[in-house]
């Protein structure tokens, strides 16, 4: 008679894991340039207020503009407009 090799019981775990990892490192990635992104977006914005600290409509314009001169040098998209509060 032949003896029975016994199932591994973690074959199954160790196939699963090493056919996800590649997905999971990519996602990673993935994660990591968003946060690259944000993080050069919230500097572009800090050099903006800092340059133009007043709340003028000169200094607004001035402070927009810079924001959006910094975002585009560094290749990522334009911040979308904040809603302007209805005229009275």
């Amino acid at each position: 008679m032949e003896a029975e090799v016994p199932m591994n019981r973690f074959a199954f775990p160790l196939v699963a894991v090493s056919l996800l990892w590649p997905l999971s490192v990519g996602a990673t990635q993935q994660g990591q340039q968003a946060l690259r992104g944000w993080k050069t977006a919230d500097s572009c914005a800090k050099q903006a207020q800092t340059a133009y600290p007043d709340f003028s409509s000169d200094s607004n314009a001035k402070r927009d503009a810079k924001l959006k001169e910094c975002l585009n040098a560094n290749g990522l998209p334009p911040r979308a407009p904040l809603a302007q509060p209805p005229s009275r």
